[in-house]
Formats: C-alpha cells, structure tokens, sequence
C-alpha cells in the first residue's frame, strides 16, 4: 500500500467511513512532554511573553481577585457562562451587572427541550443576543486545561466556560485557571480533553501581524485576556 493510500484509509477510518479492520496503528513512542519541573512556572512565563496578564492566588482569595480585576478594568457588565461557581463573583462592588451567559446559550441552542429558538429572538427581551453580548465590559470564565510549553488555555464548553462566542466576542476575558488543570504538553492536554467536545484553544489576548508584520490586538477575539491562577 502506498503512503497517499495510508493516509486517506486513516482519514476515512477516523471518520467512520471504513469498517474497523482496516486498521493502521499511529505510533505513539515520540516524547510526551519536554519539562517535568516548573510547570506552572512556564506556563505562566509564555502568557506573560504573550502579553496576557497574570496573577497567582489562593482558593480563599479568589472572589476578592475576582472583584479587584473588575474593579481594575472599570467594567460594569460581565458575561457569567452557566456553571459559573457564583462565589467567584461575590466580592463584586454594588453596580456591575452580570449577564446571564446561559441566556445566549438558549437562544443558540434548541437542541434541549424548554429552550427558545432563534426565531424566539424578538419576542425575548432577557435573551443576551450577539449584538448585546458585543456591548458587554468583559467576560469571566473557567477553563478546562493549561498547557505550560506553548502556553495555552483551553476551553472545552463545560460548566463556567459557555459557546465559544461568550469569550470571543467581549473585548476582555477574565479566565480562572487551576493550577492543578496545567499540564507540561500538548499531548498530555489531548489525554485530559474529549475530542468530541467544541475545544477552544487561547494562547495569550488575540492578535495578528498579517499585514506589514504590525502587531494588532483583538481582531479575532478578546484584546485583553486576563488570567487568575488559582493555587
């Protein structure tokens, strides 16, 4: 068999598409991970170098962290996705109004019974659209992995985290990350994430240098991402 013929038997084969014996083995003896010590270490490191910001506290701090960071960016409405432990956003002052993420995810998703279509859209007027997600100050959220070699975080929809709009579309993201979530490697993150689930991978605020190699920040997602690593 040739290598072009290999290649397409495991694309159809990973895509259901050719029956299980028709089997071919990818090898998996490469290394699994380049660090073993100062894991956290570096994965805060590479959010720095990538202009995140970043700050380490401890469980019992976290709401008054959570409330300092608001506090900071001056941000009155913050996007709270469903599963949002509501302790993280007790310290916050009196004033700044919480979105209801899960609202959004109702209107986009009618697969679950009780839910709105879109064609609810103009009969709701609690729903958080696209339009009024765009005018929110922020977005607070957990995560689901850190990666300390190429310093990624990753977000996989469960609970705290939302549809992937919910932290693509303000303009600034206050993410929660366990320390004990990172991980040194890539591989080591695959074997912790379903791959049926929508994955969203965020190394550092979004940028791009595609035209003249000028660096412009928060085209394709937020400008400011904002990290608390939670010990």
């Amino acid at each position: 068999m040739s290598s072009r013929a290999a290649i397409l038997a495991r694309v159809r084969r990973a895509l259901a598409d050719v029956p299980s014996d028709d089997d071919f083995p990818v090898a998996r003896d490469y290394a699994r991970a380049h660090v073993a010590e100062g894991v956290l270490e570096l994965f805060v490191a590479h959010l720095r170098d990538y202009r995140a910001v970043v700050h380490e506290v401890a469980e019992d701090a976290l709401p008054d962290a959570v409330a300092a960071a608001v506090e900071r960016r001056g941000a009155r409405t913050v996007v709270t996705p469903a599963g949002l432990p509501p302790a993280w956003t007790a310290g916050l002052a009196e004033g700044v109004c919480l979105a209801d993420g899960w609202a959004y995810e109702q209107l986009y998703d009618n697969s679950i019974n009780n839910r709105p279509t879109v064609a609810d859209r103009a009969d709701r007027a609690d729903i958080l659209t696209t339009s009024t997600l765009d005018t929110a100050d922020g977005v607070l959220t957990a995560a689901a992995v850190g990666i300390a070699e190429t310093g990624t975080i990753v977000l996989d929809a469960g609970p705290g985290q939302g549809r992937r709009a919910l932290t693509l579309v303000p303009d600034w993201h206050l993410c929660v990350m366990r320390a004990a979530d990172v991980v040194a490697s890539v591989p080591q993150a695959l074997e912790r994430l379903d791959p049926g689930r929508p994955l969203t991978w965020i190394s550092g605020p979004s940028a791009t240098s595609d035209i003249e190699l000028d660096r412009v920040e928060g085209v394709h997602g937020p400008r400011t991402l904002e990290v608390l690593i939670v010990r």
